[in-house]
């Protein structure tokens, strides 16, 4: 049985893993020859010739950056390529079925029977009417996987089964009530509720902290070894060496380099390849390899607070006395202090639910402590009433875990970004909103797009751009390039360290991928259950880490093979 091991060096596959599954030498579910994907309306070319298959027991992985056409060609595969969609294929096969004569009923048959689809945004996905227990539950009614009686132990063993605490008070619950993390654990249970053949899972461990991600990659793991068929997508590439069997590296659309898992990932033949792989960030080193770019590495640029540009106060620009929130009668937050200068960055790690989201929002004001204060310059900031604290408020913007939540749908991108811009004249509140887009790597073309006609990295990015609008002194980042690829996020860590050096901009960056937070932070504080368990210097606690806790979290980061 093909297992993973967790280390204390990190979270790897286990030896016999490089090996496809145990029914990898059958014939395949899914086999595709020259696969395009085309949306003639915009132009655009999705796909270009990709061949393709996938073996009961066998993990394929596609990689690559945004937009590099991998949901496009997940989705192509169970009928949901989009509106106005044109797939073609040489040929195309679907549970031993010709795809290309499939219609409607046909396809509904093969999603969630044959085949589970896990999709990135799990609050787009989850029905937001319906509590969790009744979106898995119609999984399990309309494929009768199991008698009426049987369902509802069935969907607590499911909850349990992808780490999802208190399985009888979440199953009451609605997408809203839930954190990111949790909400994309419902969605893999929902999934694999009918028990499917396939699992496309596409960036299915984005939102989740590292310990949570391990059990969810080893949950993957036990699917596989026991005769399920993956197709994984994920810019993870670490998370990608722990699962994949086999490796297909996509640009614009074309499949530029295809093999073994580890022989891609350590020894790659194409350039393209070896630019993904430099841009990894790692939990266990303060400065990464990456290509070159024009902009300034996040390691190179100054940010301790002893190196703040002139001008910049001698005290935190943001500080945290003592503060706690509780609901009910848990506390989210509890005790918590912390002081933030100018040029520096605060990171905040922990598993989901441990009141770093919580915190954040203590932090913008938009939450009142139980008790406690927050100061800003010095001065009041949580104990204001908002209509003084609006005046302040472009002093301190936040880049939200999930923009999708904080723009509003009917507004164009370049509504969206030139927003913060009012008090400029029309004109140059364009011209100003194309130079934001360009520096998070956006082309203007997508200033008329809406938020639902973006990527999930291109709309995280555009999240940024809309934060920067008022050049605040205080970010408040909340995962903010956890659904970006490995390049993009290089290209957005490098410019959030040039805006420190160049503003001297204070960055309080909350994430669970211990990689970026290694690389950008100066100091960090380590949260479970509301506390802070650790913290200090960033280099410090990352190499000595003193609470078990930490170890804990360190122990559980994937890593890329040596």
């Amino acid at each position: 049985m093909t297992e993973l091991a967790i280390t204390r060096a990190g979270f790897a596959p286990d030896p016999a893993a490089a090996a496809p599954g145990p029914g990898a030498a059958a014939s395949p579910l899914v086999a595709v020859e020259d696969l395009r994907v085309s949306f003639p309306a915009s132009g655009v070319e999705a796909v270009r010739g990709l061949s393709l298959s996938i073996a009961p027991g066998e993990c394929v992985a596609l990689v690559g950056e945004s937009g590099s056409g991998k949901s496009v060609t997940a989705r192509a595969l169970i009928g949901l390529a989009g509106p106005g969609a044109k797939v073609r294929a040489s040929a195309f096969h679907v549970d031993g079925g010709d795809a290309l004569t499939f219609g409607p009923r046909e396809w509904r048959r093969v999603r969630g029977r044959f085949a589970g689809l896990v999709l990135q945004d799990a609050l787009v996905s989850l029905d937001p009417l319906r509590t969790v227990g009744a979106e898995i539950t119609e999984v399990l009614a309309e494929h009768d996987v199991v008698p009426r009686q049987a369902r509802p132990e069935r969907v607590r063993a499911l909850l349990e089964a992808v780490g999802i605490p208190d399985p009888e008070v979440r199953v009451r619950q609605y997408p809203h009530q839930l954190s990111g993390g949790l909400r994309q654990r419902a969605l893999i249970a929902s999934a694999i509720a009918a028990e499917p053949e396939l699992i496309i899972a596409d960036e299915p461990t984005t939102a989740l902290d590292v310990t949570v991600q391990a059990q969810i990659l080893r949950l993957l793991a036990d699917r596989k070894a026991a005769g399920t068929a993956l197709l994984m997508i994920s810019h993870d590439l670490a998370v990608v060496a722990a699962v994949a069997d086999r490796v297909l590296v996509m640009k614009d659309g074309l499949v530029v380099e295809e093999g073994p898992a580890r022989e891609v990932l350590t020894t790659p033949r194409h350039d393209y390849t070896r630019a993904l792989l430099a841009a990894v960030p790692s939990a266990s080193r303060s400065s990464i390899s990456r290509p070159s770019t024009s902009r300034p590495s996040a390691s190179a640029v100054p940010r301790r607070p002893d190196r703040a540009p002139e001008g910049a106060p001698s005290g935190p620009v943001l500080a945290a006395t003592g503060l706690s929130v509780a609901y009910g009668s848990r506390r989210a937050v509890d005790g918590v202090s912390f002081r933030l200068h100018a040029g520096e960055t605060l990171g905040v790690v922990g598993e989901s639910g441990s009141g770093k989201t919580t915190l954040a929002r203590l932090a913008l004001g938009l939450l009142a402590p139980d008790t406690g204060e927050v100061t800003l310059r010095g001065g009041p900031w949580s104990g204001l009433p908002e209509r003084r604290r609006r005046p302040l408020r472009p002093a301190v913007q936040v880049i939200a875990q999930n923009p999708l939540d904080s723009f509003d749908p009917r507004h164009t991108v370049g509504r969206l970004v030139a927003d913060p811009l009012s008090a400029l004249p029309r004109r140059r509140r364009r011209e100003r909103a194309v130079e934001l887009l360009d520096r998070v790597g956006l082309p203007p073309a997508l200033l008329g797009r809406r938020p639902r006609e973006l990527s999930g990295g291109q709309r995280q990015r555009v999240a940024i751009a809309r934060a920067l609008a008022s050049r605040p002194e205080v970010l408040i980042c909340d995962e903010p390039v956890s659904a970006l690829d490995v390049s993009i996020q290089a290209q957005v860590l490098d410019l959030l360290a040039e805006i420190q050096a160049e503003d001297g901009t204070a960055l309080l960056f909350i994430s669970h991928d211990l990689g970026v937070v290694r690389q950008l932070s100066d100091r960090v504080l380590v949260m479970k259950d509301g506390r802070v368990v650790e913290e200090g210097d960033a280099g410090e606690v990352f190499q000595r880490p003193r609470h078990p806790y930490t170890r804990e979290l360190l122990a559980a980061v994937p890593r890329l093979p040596a």
